[in-house]
């Protein structure tokens, strides 16, 4: 059981530069999650706002089934990236 924060800070280094499937280009952790919201339906932040770029930030204080399915649009979206 975790004693404190309820985040992880996945690396998104390999997704900058590219485009996702609607055109939009990723040169920065805040363009990844605001693709990532708005073509994925999944809310996280950018880890520049914890000095922690290039990464995002997600949060796991909710249940099992939600992160296993914010999981793999994450995962659908990052593999759809050219």
């Amino acid at each position: 059981t975790p004693e404190g924060a309820f985040y992880v800070y996945p690396s998104i280094v390999e997704c900058i530069g590219k485009v996702t499937p609607k055109g939009r280009r990723i040169d920065s952790d805040t363009d990844f999650v605001t693709a990532l919201l708005e073509e994925a339906s999944v809310a996280a932040v950018q880890g520049e706002a914890f000095g922690l770029s290039p990464h995002f930030r997600i949060s796991y204080a909710t249940s099992t089934e939600n992160l296993k399915e914010a999981c793999a649009r994450i995962q659908k979206f990052c593999e759809e990236l050219r």
